[in-house]
């Protein structure tokens, strides 16, 4: 049944007034001068990872005269297209190379959002430095801009085409194995270093464990489980703004939702209006998924995450128990659907009577081309999530009509909303008792998002070269 704005509409003009009260960036801010005083040498740094955080961390190294070495065990722009690709039409994942690892992050896959909820200055240059390699100049004064997959490749390419004319270096396909005492070995062989930027992303389990064996400081953190809410974008549209003329020039809707009770949120995350959702594996025998949206946003589906908090006491209150909370639900999706990285999936209305039998009609799964498999969610998913999701979805159907109607798809399993564990890290950005390791964005845990995971990194680069500047 298409969804009806007889009954609940919600105007326009409330969500309007949502979209433009958020802070935007200052532009008076003074732009920040990274640089080396005269007489001053910069050490050697390696930054491990070419997501947002080590990319601006590089960037801003590289314009201050230090020359950085980047690895990324991940390929570049285009190899990491093609492994992706080919995971997609062969079901062969690239475990080192995919929606996840490679050039630009995971970012690189998504919808390249740009919001923010930090009150940073340095917001302002991130989103200049976006626009200088080739996003849309708009960015820089829509409330809620973004980049789109398709323009952000480019945006990354030519952001790591600056760093290597400055004198950095980067090198792709190159995973970080061990590092002691200035020294780090990798699958390409040895890296010296004066100082390291650990850079690594959410979904580096392999160097958490790393690390964790050798002693460093990481802590459990709250983060989000849940599944991909599928719409037709028209029905979006159409409980958004309403059935006016002047409506259809407004382009895909988005929505921003979120519940609480008992100490534990229930939200939209990563809303993707006009997009697919995306495969996000990184190990074998599992199944992620995201969402992904071109500039244009103009797929027939809107999808987000809708996702449930998990608190550190339901995975036991350890940086392991928190890691294998998310590698049992996506080895749990990937047995249920049948393998072959099928996606489980479920309409809405199945899921709320815990039964898999009603095929998708209206709303058609954009998952890998149609890899899924009808599934029960409740099978799959803790009771307690289960339980926020379906009264979470009850919530949002009465601010957007049809929000939780029965037809509604939805794909399994969301994971890696967030870092699940944070690096410690003092005032001086290095990592507890390390004078030159300096844990960096989402996967230190200390960002989320495009534009916080920049952030952290310049906050990074002014640390080093502050204490070059000594």
């Amino acid at each position: 049944m298409p969804l009806s704005c007889s009954r609940k509409f919600t105007p326009w003009s409330r969500y309007s007034a949502r979209m433009t009260s958020q802070s935007l960036p200052d532009f008076s801010e003074q732009i920040p001068q990274f640089c080396l005083k005269d007489g001053h040498r910069g050490g050697k740094v390696l930054v491990v990872g070419f997501g947002p955080a080590g990319m601006f961390c590089a960037l801003a190294l590289a314009r201050a005269g230090v020359k950085p070495v980047v690895i990324e065990r991940g390929g570049d722009i285009d190899s990491r297209v093609a492994s992706v690709n080919r995971f997609y039409s062969e079901k062969i994942l690239d475990t080192e190379s995919n929606i996840q690892f490679g050039a630009g992050g995971a970012g690189t896959f998504s919808d390249g959002k740009l919001t923010t909820r930090i009150n940073d200055p340095k917001c302002s240059f991130v989103l200049s430095v976006f626009a200088e390699h080739g996003a849309p100049e708009e960015i820089k004064y829509t409330a809620k801009p973004h980049i789109g997959t398709d323009k952000l490749r480019n945006v990354v390419k030519n952001i790591q085409n600056e760093i290597i004319s400055l004198g950095g270096e980067i090198r792709y396909n190159t995973k970080l194995l061990s590092f002691s005492n200035g020294v780090a070995e990798t699958t390409c062989g040895k890296e010296e270093y004066d100082d390291i930027v650990l850079a690594i992303g959410h979904s580096a389990r392999d160097t958490y464990a790393y690390l964790m064996k050798s002693g460093f400081a990481i802590e459990p953190k709250p983060f989000s489980v849940g599944v991909r809410a599928e719409h037709l974008q028209s029905d979006i549209n159409r409980a958004m703004y309403g059935e006016s003329e002047a409506s259809k020039n407004l382009g895909a809707a988005d929505y921003n939702v979120s519940y609480r009770k008992d100490g534990r949120g229930v939200y939209s995350f990563c809303m993707c209006p006009g997009g697919e959702v995306v495969a996000g594996a990184s190990e074998e025998g599992g199944v992620v998924v995201n969402g992904m949206s071109s500039y244009a946003r103009d797929g027939k589906n809107a999808n987000s995450a809708i996702a449930v908090q998990i608190n550190t006491q339901d995975y036991g209150d350890t940086a392991e128990g928190a890691i294998e909370f998310q590698r049992n639900l996506e080895r749990k999706a990937f047995s249920l659907a049948g393998g072959n990285y099928k996606a489980p999936i479920q309409t809405l209305g199945d899921f709320y009577n815990g039964i898999s039998k009603t095929e998708p009609s209206r709303v058609m799964p954009t998952y890998m081309d149609g890899n899924v498999s009808l599934c029960d969610m409740n099978k799959i998913l803790p009771k307690t999530v289960c339980d926020y999701l379906k009264m979470g979805f009850r919530k949002f159907g009465e601010k957007i009509e049809g929000f939780d109607a029965p037809h509604v798809v939805l794909t399994g399993v969301e994971t890696r909303t967030s870092s699940p564990v944070r690096i410690m890290r003092g005032d001086d950005f290095c990592a507890f008792g390390k004078r030159n390791i300096y844990p960096c964005g989402e996967g230190a845990g200390y960002a989320g998002g495009i534009m916080s995971a920049a952030v952290d990194g310049l906050n990074v680069a002014t640390a080093i070269l502050e204490k070059y500047n000594g």
